[in-house]
């Protein structure tokens, strides 16, 4: 028999009874008020973790809807023919006469809150409405990055529309999703009359690698109540990491498909030849053409072009720069199926594209007022879309080598509520400002200089730049030699340049593919028809549990002791499932087991801790919170007289518990061992 040290006893906490007095606790501890009964284990070491391969669930079709910050769309693929993906109806919006393969994630609800319309829709629809009605109204854009912002997510989190109004986050995204659904089931019966009724669609949503576990949870409950797939059927829903589709799409793309800035970027040496990737890897293709194994690692991998011309092992960068965040991937390809493995953990920042629109609401202020411009954007909220409209336009033009201005058109709205606001008009505020780039023209717009555009574009540019080459100095990572840069962000000509001239001459062939705003889009297609590519991935934090171990001295401070039944125990000790950059395969389990505290408890609950740091001793260390909770929802205990099943004994309740840190989300699953029956288990992210 194990001696006490080594039980490794689970301290659960699980509501207790009336009458049934809770577990004492040290002065200060965070449990005191939620802590009770302390069940024992049977005396084993907990088990190391497990692969299992990961069950796949049946479809028909694939449809991934990328849900971005400043645009949005889907796309799908049929299981019959998985990389034939199928873009969705191209949207008629914006320029006159003008289609687009995505969509703004613009968002209209009526006055009482109903959906009216989504994408170019809502938009124009809400640029043509009377300024005052246009109070009344609901307009939403850009509220992703809310999700990521708010330290407290839960599914009461409210999003505030451009009118001031607020309504619950959870419903204004499930608005979008369910519009998104809608569309793309009309256009899969259109094309697929005989479409299956049952377990037709495998969906696919695209978040930021650097999401939390609440934000991803957040985007699966807007799906539930979207109604894109059910709570018994979750596996029908998958969450895609937006770095990791495109890596998944760039895998088969062939050379034509690319565009090497190297090649364009004049300099010295090898990158200033202008070379190809063709060239570049012409080396490591002859060298892979004599392996032995070249002709397996070909076939069976499937991948494009450029990925013949790598060998099994290199490795490559990933930076999705898109409308609100800059999300980095590491990623190392492996034979023999060419499967893919993280080296380092997600990593990035909050560096999109709406900064450079948050940089021109700054210049305004600076020429106009900041107390202006927030009362222009209260009371005329229509008439500001329109003008930041007009400056997405001028945006998309910038470059770096631009050498006229840009004229960027004030809505009519805008100039007569300056002057009756100030007394004067816009032109005399252009004369009487300090920013000397931005002046008056005579078609009665602001004229810009395209240095002052190109200002607009820096911090947000240095702070991704500066993401990259805190990457690229990571020891895990050393030998990247390829980035390829996606994004609707990545097709700024000024993000470009910049990334190719600070990375460049470091020896870093900077890559974008032809279609890099639908390369996101196209890999959540490719990923939902094999979930498994993505093989080995790195776990962003600690997780684990509080548990009590027997105290010793001299190695447990003493505030920690707790007496009990004679014996001395170490409380708040925090036992750790899976450490912070730790690689986790896909279907890897860490096991544990629980007993309920008391006969008959219908409900076991158990808190979770994470933190960013590998070697936490106690959940009460600096950095150490708790970040959710394990739920087992327990069915009632077999009569007296019946059968057990095989091995499992006698009197005492065990429920043994699988958790998978390797996948997108954090999964568990669970079994009453009694009964060999599978017990309803959740982990809640949103409820601390």
């Amino acid at each position: 028999m194990l001696t006490v040290p080594e039980l490794g006893l689970q301290e659960l906490y699980i509501a207790s009874s009336p009458g049934r007095s809770p577990v004492p606790s040290p002065p200060g501890s965070p449990r005191t008020q939620e802590s009770c009964a302390i069940a024992p284990l049977t005396p084993s070491q907990s088990p190391k973790p497990e692969a299992r391969a990961p069950q796949q669930a049946s479809f028909f079709v694939v449809v991934a809807i990328d849900f971005g910050t400043t645009s949005s769309g889907y796309a799908f693929s049929f299981a019959s023919d998985p990389e034939a993906i199928h873009m969705m109806r191209k949207w008629e919006g914006g320029d006159p006469g003008v289609a687009h393969q995505k969509t703004p994630t613009c968002l209209l609800l009526t006055p009482e809150g109903a959906f009216h319309s989504f994408g170019y829709t809502a938009r124009d629809y809400y640029h043509d409405l009377d300024p005052e009605e246009a109070r009344d109204w609901l307009y939403f854009e850009k509220f992703k990055m809310k999700i990521h912002s708010t330290t407290d997510l839960t599914l009461k989190t409210q999003l505030e529309a451009v009118n001031g109004k607020k309504m619950p986050a959870l419903e204004v995204f499930s608005h979008a999703l369910r519009f998104f659904k809608e569309q793309a089931l009309q256009e899969l019966r259109e094309q697929c009359p005989s479409l299956p009724e049952k377990d037709t669609v495998r969906w696919v949503l695209t978040v930021p690698a650097i999401w939390k576990q609440p934000a991803k949870q957040f985007m699966r409950e807007a799906a539930y109540l979207a109604g894109l797939v059910s709570r018994e059927d979750a596996e029908q829903l998958l969450i895609a990491l937006e770095p990791e589709a495109a890596s998944v799409y760039c895998r088969k793309l062939r050379l034509h498909q690319l565009v090497d800035l190297s090649s364009r970027a004049p300099g010295k040496g090898r990158l200033g030849e202008r070379c190809s990737i063709d060239s570049s890897f012409r080396q490591a293709r002859e060298q892979l053409r004599r392996s032995r194994h070249s002709r397996t690692f070909l076939v069976e991998s499937g991948v494009g072009e450029l990925w013949a011309e790598m060998q099994a092992g290199d490795r490559y960068m990933v930076a999705d720069c898109g409308g609100g965040t800059v999300d980095l991937t590491v990623h190392q390809l492996e034979q023999p199926h060419g499967t893919l493995k993280e080296l380092y953990k997600a990593s990035g920042g909050p560096c999109g594209a709406v900064g450079v629109d948050l940089a021109f609401e700054q210049l305004l202020g600076r020429i106009f007022g900041e107390d202006f411009i927030a009362t222009f954007k209260r009371q005329r909220p229509a008439a500001w879309v329109d003008l930041t409209i007009a400056f997405e336009a001028r945006k998309r033009t910038a470059g770096p080598h631009r050498a006229g201005a840009l004229n960027i058109s004030l809505p009519f709205s805008f100039i007569d509520f300056y002057r009756k606001q100030r007394g004067h008009n816009v032109e005399t505020a252009l004369r009487r400002s300090s920013v000397n780039s931005v002046k008056w023209s005579s078609q009665g717009m602001l004229r810009m200089s395209c240095e002052a555009m190109n200002e607009l574009f820096q911090p947000t540019v240095s702070g991704i730049i500066q993401h990259i080459e805190e990457l690229l100095a990571r020891p895990e990572v050393q030998g990247v030699k390829l980035l390829f840069l996606v994004g609707g962000f990545a097709e700024s000509a000024v993000l470009q340049h910049a990334v190719q001239a600070a990375l460049g001459p470091r020896g870093l062939r900077v890559v974008v593919p032809h279609d890099v705003g639908l390369t996101i889009l196209k890999g959540a297609v490719l990923f939902g028809q094999a979930p498994g590519v993505v093989r080995v991935r790195r776990s962003p934090l600690t997780y684990g549990v509080g548990v009590l171990n027997r105290f010793v001295p001299g190695r447990h401070p003493p505030e920690k002791l707790l007496v009990r039944d004679g014996r001395r125990w170490c409380t708040d000790v925090f036992e750790r499932f899976v450490a912070a950059e730790q690689s986790v395969a896909l279907g890897e389990e860490v096991r544990r087991s629980y007993c309920p505290a008391r006969p008959g408890q219908r409900r076991v609950l158990i808190n979770l801790y994470c933190c960013a740091a590998e070697d936490a001793r106690f959940i009460t260390d600096p950095g150490v919170r708790k970040c959710g909770a394990l739920s087992l929802e327990l069915e009632p205990e077999p009569a007296e007289g019946c059968p057990h099943a095989a091995g499992a004994p006698p009197g005492r309740r065990e429920i043994r518990a699988a958790m998978q840190f390797g996948d997108t989300e954090i999964k568990v699953t669970a079994v009453d061992v009694s009964t060999n029956r599978s017990v309803r288990a959740t982990i809640d992210f949103l409820s601390n």
